[in-house]
């Protein structure tokens, strides 16, 4: 494993069995993630964005063991999650969080800020006495941008911005290497997603965090991702550096999805050519044989052989790879 990677996924999937109304397994399974692969590089923040339901979260809680993956391998810092013991996972626990897009819903509503954050130092042993807990949620509060007199108050009691700042804050007190940060701004009001980002940039910068930032929001990933990955139903489509991939997209559906991100420049944004697909996004359930993307696709190349085979990511440049061929055919007769 190469010294700076501190995350590897490869093949994960997860699928989920449907049932009846009466518990029962019944018909064919949800293919939420359906072998992803990616490496995370110590201090970058990979981006992982796609449509709703394309399997962006469910790839986060399986890489962390929130929920078990059906299939794959998860490494963090060269363990293999998978394979952790229950002593083993509380370690990692502390090593790597997750902030959710609703914070108000992760926050026990009976206990005041200073309690469950308090709760937290103790059950893990972190902060010595009471006194010294006391000392580090007063920290963990101003680290975060809230006042040390918010340690009284109760979850309700705050804003949204508020309660997605004391998420972190949470996820802060075990002192970790790792967030996934499942759509944290989606939420909330432009303004407040501002501040939101800025301040997981600046923490990024202080504490030499590594990100997973999840979102759909396209705009929000440019700013604040090292490297991005597209997911497309349950299957990555597109990884390449950050500037690169908004530069230059090779995959029909990155280019679609990134048509449709507002620039500041109005006329350039008139200029571009908005790309509309056809018809929905696929079930899950029974996906398109070949490429999934294949039955929406607006590639001019579009031919039958895409509904055989499914693709797998090729490299198109140093550290951007597609799952296209037609997207690489075009590539080497120079389109």
């Amino acid at each position: 494993m190469s010294a700076d990677v501190l995350v590897r996924v490869e093949d994960l999937v997860k699928h989920f069995p449907q049932r009846s109304g009466f518990g029962v397994r019944s018909g064919a399974p949800v293919r939420a993630v359906d072998g992803v692969s990616f490496t995370i590089r110590r201090g970058e923040t990979l981006g992982l964005v796609g449509e709703s339901g394309c399997g962006k979260s469910t790839t986060g809680r399986a890489l962390l063991r929130l929920i078990e993956p059906t299939a794959g391998r998860v490494e963090f810092d060269g363990q293999d999650v998978g394979a952790m013991d229950p002593e083993a996972l509380r370690r990692l626990r502390r090593r790597a969080q997750i902030v959710f897009q609703d914070p108000f819903s992760s926050l026990n509503p009976r206990m005041t800020v200073g309690a469950m954050l308090d709760e937290v130092l103790r059950v893990h042993g972190l902060a010595g006495d009471r006194r010294a807990r006391k000392a580090r949620v007063r920290e963990l509060l101003d680290l975060v941008g809230l006042r040390p007199e918010h340690e009284d108050r109760y979850p309700h009691e705050f804003s949204g911005g508020q309660r997605q700042r004391l998420g972190v804050a949470r996820a802060l007190s075990v002192e970790p290497d790792f967030l996934v940060l499942d759509e944290p701004v989606s939420a909330l009001d432009v303004s407040v997603q501002a501040q939101v980002i800025n301040l997981l940039q600046d923490l990024q910068e202080r504490l030499g965090l590594t990100y997973l930032f999840i979102a759909h929001d396209l705009a929000v990933v440019e700013h604040v991702s090292d490297r991005v990955a597209v997911m497309y139903l349950g299957r990555i489509v597109e990884i390449a550096d950050a500037v690169d991939l908004y530069r230059e997209p090779r995959h029909p559906y990155t280019r679609a999805l990134l048509s449709a991100v507002p620039r500041p420049d109005p006329k350039s944004t008139r200029a571009r050519r908005r790309i509309m697909l056809p018809g929905d996004v696929p079930s899950p359930v029974d996906p398109p044989s070949g490429c999934a993307f294949h039955p929406r696709c607006p590639h001019p190349a579009k031919d039958a052989s895409c509904a055989v085979g499914r693709p797998v990511l090729e490299p198109v440049a140093d550290g951007h790879a597609v799952a296209c061929p037609k997207a690489l055919e075009a590539l080497r007769n120079g389109g």
